[in-house]
């Protein structure tokens, strides 16, 4: 026995794989599979060019028995299809109206074949020579733009090559991938939406050393948040995590947002398998995925942000360390899915067809820790399918034809049986969409960008904590239904959550208990016996904080300072308070109170310029009168003022204290 046979021979047992030359166990030939099977479809190539290209497209997707295709319709800022929020690309495509991605999903669903819009997230252009159309983001916001959303390594690089890559440390850079992506769910009937490069770039200034993301308004942002003004090196851990964490905004509101368009679309995202497992790196925190190119996949699927995780287990069969890259991999995705899925993606274009077969049977296989399986396989790429078309040595067209022979009929490529693909199946539903018990809860709120966020029981009780995104957005995934608050920038917004809906919170008015200040005290000597009549203030209740449409009394005292008694009923005798300057202005109506007539609200004064009337017949000199009076708090928060003076009613106003009375409105 050969070593190659013999490590083959122990993977298999390991793994639970048929041995070579053995038979597969046997299905119920009346229950189809339930396995997602795909191509990923690059547009750097034949596939999505013209209506002929599709119709080969899906003719030999279905000769291969697979389901679905993912199909890359934004490459570079640019969009294969007419009706999304970036531009139509300038590539060689059939003219318009011919629309690529509108046309792949009528022939691709008469076939009973899923399509997944495949959306390059930070890739925005490859070379120097400008995008054609003025309103492509490189144009915009580009090299030239002095509000660039390129990104920039530490070292002040900003392209790899002559490829350049959008910051998503930049708030309206990440606004715009998200619009990019959820303006095709709104446009087209997809059945999925695949995120790739939902990261930061490659080449790094070494292993787990993430040196991108030095965008100059994503560096500012940083020190404004966090208090800093220096320039963090590219392993600082709070800048690590900054960044880490701006990358899950992105995902987590795609996802929100695309639920509240189509409940039913599938959310994948192309994830990074670089170099060995967690098994071999000392765990997730050690790979390059999480600490070179800052994305958090096993976050994603633990918060419930993807529907679908398709690690690109890119790894060459022939190659042992990567061989058992790939198993590691594998293994990892399918004990990451938690209550979402995985399905593994391979490299075809790395491997020969009989090593391509071998990767698609481990990647069905049922993981070795929990037994759980991932629900498909998705092989890169339908332009080349095995080695030799990506080295030009057979056409792919030749080569995708030995691969559907290895697929799905007996073949010298692959000994087991019955062959992988021998018969057709299914896509796996997503019970958490197609029979949802929870929903989930979105909103946003001024004040700045990551906020702390708390979602709140009807109890008060904290349930789970988030921020807010750049813009003040934020969002919860898989909450049961009931009702909920989220207390967030000093704000209190709720929501009632429906299962298989996304509610939108809004600011709640909170109970509202109004006070009121302490008293403000007599001077300590006041006028007295001056001849005719005159008064002097002797004193006053608080003043309130109230709840708009709340009432108060107030109470202010006048001391009797001249010669004259105050008579009630009399003419020219008779004491009153009156509006006065400078608010609401002499004789004028006040927001605060009145009889209801001249716009003013009805308090009951005694008419609406005059605020009090004195409360006893007879005020006589040297004796206080308590005028009191009833005001109501306006709708709108904010404070207000009124001022007052005593007056002898057809004789004359009587001395200006300059009283005014404060309302202070929640």
């Amino acid at each position: 026995m050969s070593a190659f046979l013999a490590l083959v021979l122990t993977l298999a047992s390991l793994l639970g794989v048929p041995a070579l030359g053995a038979s597969a166990p046997a299905a119920d030939p009346a229950t189809p599979k339930s396995e997602l099977r795909a191509y990923w479809v690059d547009a750097f190539g034949d596939g999505i060019y013209d209506a002929t290209q599709i119709d080969q497209l899906v003719g030999a997707v279905k000769a291969a028995n697979m389901n679905a295709i993912v199909a890359q319709v934004v490459r570079r800022g640019d969009c294969f299809c007419n009706d999304a929020s970036v531009p139509r690309t300038q590539a060689a495509i059939a003219p318009a109206p011919f629309d690529p991605l509108r046309t792949l999903i009528e022939k691709a669903h008469a076939q009973g074949i899923e399509v997944h819009a495949w959306v390059i997230v930070t890739g925005i252009w490859q070379g120097t020579t400008p995008p054609k159309d003025p309103a492509h983001a490189f144009n915009t916001h580009g090299l030239t733009s002095p509000d660039t959303w390129l990104t920039k390594r530490s070292d002040g690089l900003d392209r790899i090559g002559d490829e350049f890559f959008l910051d998503l440390g930049h708030p309206d850079a990440a606004a715009y991938v998200v619009k990019m992506a959820t303006s095709i769910v709104a446009s087209y009937d997809v059945d999925g939406l695949n995120l790739d490069r939902i990261r930061y770039p490659d080449d790094n200034l070494g292993t787990n050393v993430p040196s991108w993301g030095y965008n100059p308004t994503a560096l500012a942002r940083f020190r404004a948040e966090t208090g800093r003004t220096d320039t963090p090196g590219p392993s600082e851990a709070q800048w690590t995590q900054w960044r880490r964490d701006r990358v899950t905004d992105v995902v987590r509101r795609v996802y929100v947002d695309s639920y509240a368009l189509k409940p039913g679309v599938r959310i994948s995202a192309d994830t990074i398998a670089y170099g060995g497992g967690p098994q071999s790196q000392g765990g997730w925190a050690n790979t390059r995925t999480y600490a070179e190119v800052l994305q958090d996949w096993v976050g994603w699927m633990k918060e419930g942000i993807l529907d679908l995780n398709i690690p690109m287990a890119y790894k060459r069969d022939a190659n042992v360390a990567q061989r058992q890259q790939y198993i590691e991999w594998n293994e990892y995705a399918k004990e990451q899915q938690y209550a979402r899925q995985a399905a593994i993606g391979s490299a075809l274009y790395l491997n020969d067809i009989a090593a391509s077969v071998r990767q698609v049977r481990l990647a069905l296989t049922p993981g070795s820790a929990s037994g759980r399986s991932a629900i498909g396989w998705v092989g890169y790429s339908y332009r080349n399918p095995d080695d030799q078309a990506a080295a030009g040595t057979r056409t792919g067209t030749a080569s995708r034809e030995e691969l559907t022979r290895a697929l799905t009929q007996p073949s010298a490529y692959d000994p087991i049986v019955p062959p992988v693909f021998a018969s057709p199946a299914t896509v796996p539903p997503m019970p958490w969409k197609a029979q949802p018990t929870t929903g989930q809860l979105r909103g946003s709120v001024p004040g700045g960008p990551h906020i702390a966020a708390a979602l709140r029981d009807a109890g008060g009780a904290t349930l789970r904590a988030t921020t807010t995104d750049a813009s003040g957005w934020f969002g919860f995934v898989d909450v049961p239904p009931g009702s909920y608050t989220v207390v967030a920038g000093g704000l209190t917004l709720g929501a009632t959550v429906v299962a298989g809906q996304v509610a939108n919170a809004a600011p709640v008015a909170l109970a509202c208990t109004g006070s009121t200040g302490p008293g403000i005290p007599a001077p300590r000597a006041v006028p007295a016996g001056v001849p005719g009549f005159h008064a002097a203030w002797y004193g006053q209740s608080g003043y309130p904080t109230l709840c708009a449409g709340e009432r108060s009394t107030a109470v202010v005292a006048f001391y009797n300072s001249g010669s004259r008694g105050w008579v009630a009923g009399r003419m020219g005798e008779v004491a009153y308070l009156g509006t006065w300057n400078p608010e609401p202005g002499q004789d004028r109506p006040s927001v605060l109170g009145g009889d209801g007539t001249n716009g003013s609200p009805s308090t009951g004064w005694p008419r609406f310029n005059r605020v009090a009337i004195q409360p006893a017949d007879y005020v006589g000199p040297g004796q206080v009168a308590w005028f009191q009076f009833t005001i109501v708090a306006p709708s709108s928060p904010g404070t207000y003022r009124l001022a007052i003076r005593p007056l002898i009613e057809g004789a004359q106003w009587l001395e200006d204290y300059g009283v005014f009375w404060y309302v202070t409105v929640k």
